[in-house]
């Protein structure tokens, strides 16, 4: 397959021509995979079988490929949040697509970029697809890392305070405990960092209000990205803050967990075919993610389906009663992120109990009694329950020592000096 060109976007139907005209060479790509090989590849994708996380592991690692092993550029692994880490793997031509969606940000990604990428420079791909967009456009990278001791929030803070850092990329929580080390530090999040003119976030679900609340903390916009190590970005924000599916360069069905249906849009399961893949063809894999896919009139211009998404379906915390009520971590952090700003809350954690939902959120004392009385309420409102709403102090969630804390990685040592702590020879820590 040649490197893929910039998606016609004009219209629903010039998708629909540009996928029916992908579609075969995908389907020719996936005959070289020997899982599929082995799988059979139909002539309609219509009649093509799931691919499940499953199958990826019992694929693992090699059972995807489509080229010889001497093509490819990178091989990564998921973060295994779910389970075990499924591989992933990409040729060059492959990275300029991976690179090239992301780097569709309506803001704009440009020379003048000093772009601090803080998600892992690991096997997952997040990190190096960042990157990588970032030099495709000519901005500065601050490799920042994420989940590395060489990379404590204090640094963080240091690093986006004395650049002047103007992109960032991060999980949404990041950017709240980078306020909160800020705020240690002494700095005010929204008027210390004038430079900063956009922060892009991924990874996790992202409500509404949570997005308002970082962008008011920050005095900055929040620009949402969608993707996967096994896919690469699969949607991106547009100018009036929807997120739409990359339909020029997969094509996206929507599951009913229920009746196994599968439909272009509604609620349920994504599954998704990228259309531009030479290493690693995937047809019809459900990436587990729960969504709400529709085809409408945006008045951004653009033609491209919107989507929500709402949550991991593997994730756990299901109940009967929380399923009758149709609790989602999304709408919990809805309730949340709508206590009043003041209050100063930006962490917490909920449990869904057999019977009760409990909530703890971290707030200061003053605010505690206003906190917790309305988020019940709300809670009550929204699901029918009396929640069982707790406060802690600030701290009580997020330790101040995670603030605060400097860097704690040294090389590997052998000689010290007397008085020196020698334990730590031959450690990287």
């Amino acid at each position: 397959m040649t490197n893929p060109e910039p998606g016609d976007w004009s219209s629903y139907a010039g998708l629909a021509r540009l996928q029916r005209e992908r579609l075969p060479l995908l389907l020719e790509a996936a005959a070289r995979a020997p899982f599929y090989r082995k799988r059979g590849v139909p002539a309609d994708l219509a009649e093509a079988p799931l691919t499940t996380k499953a199958d990826l592991r019992d694929a693992y690692p090699f059972g995807l490929l489509a080229v010889d092993r001497s093509e490819l550029a990178t091989y990564h692994e998921s973060s295994g949040s779910t389970g075990a880490p499924t591989a992933s793997y990409y040729t060059e031509g492959d990275w300029t697509d991976l690179a090239e969606r992301y780097a569709r940000k309506w803001v704009g990604i440009t020379p003048d970029d000093l772009f601090l990428v803080r998600t892992p420079y690991a096997l997952m791909i997040t990190g190096h697809l960042a990157h990588a967009a970032a030099r495709l456009r000519g901005a500065t990278v601050v490799p920042a890392d994420n989940r590395s001791l060489a990379m404590p929030y204090s640094r963080v803070v240091r690093v986006l305070h004395d650049l002047g850092v103007t992109l960032t990329w991060s999980l949404p929580t990041d950017t709240l405990l980078w306020a909160a080390a800020a705020a240690v530090a002494g700095y005010r999040p929204g008027a210390d960092f004038p430079a900063l003119r956009a922060i892009f976030v991924g990874g996790e679900p992202l409500s509404a209000a949570r997005r308002a609340r970082i962008g008011e903390i920050w005095n900055t916009r929040v620009v949402e990205e969608y993707g996967a190590t096994e896919t690469g970005s699969l949607a991106g924000e547009c100018p009036q803050g929807r997120l739409h599916l990359w339909a020029d360069r997969a094509i996206f069905e929507v599951r009913d967990p229920a009746t196994g249906r599968l439909t272009p849009d509604g609620r349920g399961q994504l599954v998704v075919t990228p259309l531009f893949r030479e290493a690693m063809p995937l047809l019809r894999y459900a990436i587990e993610d729960e969504v709400e896919v529709a085809y409408t009139d945006c008045p951004c211009g653009w033609w491209l389906p919107e989507v929500r998404i709402l949550g991991r379906t593997a994730f756990g915390g299901r109940t009967a009663w929380a399923d009758r009520a149709g609790l989602t971590q999304l709408g919990v952090e809805e309730l949340v992120f709508g206590l009043p700003a003041e209050f100063g809350v930006m962490f917490w954690r909920a449990r869904a109990d057999a019977d009760r939902l409990r909530i703890e959120i971290e707030v200061a004392e003053r605010y505690r009694t206003a906190a917790v009385g309305a988020l019940t309420e709300a809670a009550g409102r929204a699901y029918g329950i009396t929640a069982d709403v707790a406060a802690v102090p600030p701290g009580g969630l997020v330790p101040y020592h995670l603030l605060t804390a400097t860097a704690e990685v040294m090389k590997p040592r052998a000689l010290f000096g007397a008085g020196e702590d020698w334990d730590r020879a031959l450690r990287y820590y």
